[in-house]
């Protein structure tokens, strides 16, 4: 990192590193988790909340990529190894064991609004100290809840479309 880009962080810059490889090991583990959901899928609306996936996949993985770029503007190194992503992320992962429509969608929903915690977090703590993480944030956390929201309407669509079919 450039000195006076260095010197313009107005707070622990280990501190910030901590928490950005945080958020980056929760976009890999959020990334691979939607990915491999799309491919397990099974029930209804299956091909619609499959093609949501995978839309969210590519976004998280895109996160992940802005991530690693701020982390190393700043003198960091990314986790370097995938193991290390369970150890450095906030949020859980939800291995698709359960491939039914409404568990991926229930999984998904709670990895995202662990998301906007975790960016709503890193905001907080880089406000009027670090302007380039604190944007960053902001733009990913916008992405993030409306992930939610996307995946919270196919959740309500699901539960509308099960209780008609039982009548």
């Amino acid at each position: 990192m450039g000195t006076r880009g260095r010197e313009i962080i107005g707070m622990n810059v280990d501190e910030l590193l901590k928490l950005l490889n945080a958020a980056y090991a929760s976009e890999w583990l959020a990334y691979y988790q939607y990915w491999l959901g799309a491919k397990l899928i099974k029930g209804p609306m299956k091909d619609a909340v499959a093609a949501e996936l995978n839309l969210h996949a590519t976004e998280e993985l895109a996160h992940a990529q802005l991530l690693a770029t701020r982390i190393l503007q700043v003198g960091g190194t990314p986790v370097l190894d995938p193991k290390g992503w369970f150890e450095a992320s906030p949020c859980k992962y939800d291995s698709p064991a359960d491939p039914y429509v409404g568990t991926l969608l229930a999984q998904n929903i709670a990895g995202e609004q662990c998301a906007i915690t975790t960016y709503k977090q890193l905001m907080d703590v880089t406000k009027d100290k670090d302007m380039v993480t604190y944007n960053l944030a902001l733009t990913i956390l916008e992405q993030e809840v409306e992930h939610e929201e996307d995946l919270q309407s196919l959740q309500e669509d699901l539960e509308l479309l099960v209780k008609r079919v039982a009548r």
